[in-house]
C-alpha cells in the first residue's frame, strides 16, 4: 500500500502496458532476470517441457522464451513507468498454458475460454509504487483487446502481510482491486495457503 505522498506522485506518472513482442524482450528480461541467467525460470515452467525448450531454443531457456514472444499471443505483458520497464505479468489464453490447463489441482469451473494470469513480478527497486495494480489493469485490458471473454487468476488470501518471496502468486486483495471476484477454491497451495480461483468477466 502506498503512502499519501506516493499517491500524489502517481497522478504525474505515465503508465503503459504492452505485450512482450520480440522488440520488447530485453525489457521483459530486465524485470524478471536482470543478470540474464539461462538457468532462471524465464516464466516457462507452465508453458514448456524440456523437449519443447530444446526444440524452440536449442536447450536455451532464454532462446525458448524469445521464441514464445514471436507467437500470435506472446506470453505476457510488460508495464512501464515513465518509460522504464517495471513489471511483468504472464497472461495468455488458457489453451497456451498446458500445465495449467491439465492441472488436477486447479480445475476449470465451466467451458468459458478464459485467459489466465499465472505470474506477477514487480522489478526490484520499484515496489510500493502502485506497479502491481497498473500491471494487472494493463494485462486485463490487453486480454480484452484480443477478444478474451474473461480473465482468471489463482492468488492466495494471506491473513497478514504477504512475504515478498510470494509476490509472483498475488493476493486476493490485489485482484479484487482490479475487479476480480472469487468464483471458487482450488486444491493447489502456495506456502501452505490455499489458492483461490478468481475471475473478471470482460
Amino acid at each position: 500500500m502506498g503512502t499519501k505522498d506516493d499517491h500524489k506522485d502517481v497522478t504525474a506518472q505515465k503508465w503503459e502496458t504492452h505485450p512482450v513482442t520480440p522488440d520488447r524482450f530485453e525489457d521483459f528480461a530486465d524485470v524478471i532476470n536482470p543478470n540474464r541467467r539461462d538457468t532462471h525460470c524465464w516464466c516457462l515452467s507452465h508453458r514448456l517441457k524440456a523437449p519443447q525448450i530444446q526444440e524452440l531454443g536449442g536447450g536455451s531457456r532464454e532462446q525458448a522464451a524469445r521464441a514464445l514472444c514471436e507467437r500470435e499471443h506472446p506470453p505476457g505483458v510488460v508495464t512501464y513507468l515513465d518509460g522504464t520497464p517495471v513489471g511483468w505479468c504472464s497472461i495468455s489464453p488458457l489453451a497456451d498454458i498446458p500445465r495449467l490447463q491439465s492441472s488436477s489441482l486447479i480445475r476449470p469451473v465451466d467451458d468459458v475460454p478464459v485467459w489466465s494470469i499465472i505470474c506477477v513480478v514487480v522489478r526490484s527497486g520499484h515496489r510500493k509504487k502502485g506497479v502491481t495494480h497498473q500491471l494487472i489493469k494493463g494485462a486485463v485490458a490487453y486480454a480484452a483487446s484480443q477478444g478474451a471473454p474473461a480473465v482468471e487468476a489463482h492468488p492466495v488470501d494471506p491473513k497478514g502481510r504477504m512475504d515478498l518471496t510470494m509476490a509472483f502468486v498475488g493476493t486476493r486483495a490485489m485482484f479484487e482491486k482490479a475487479g476480480f471476484e472469487v468464483i471458487g477454491t482450488t486444491d493447489a497451495v502456495a506456502s501452505k495457503m490455499p489458492r483461490l480461483k478468481m475471475r473478471r468477466d470482460l
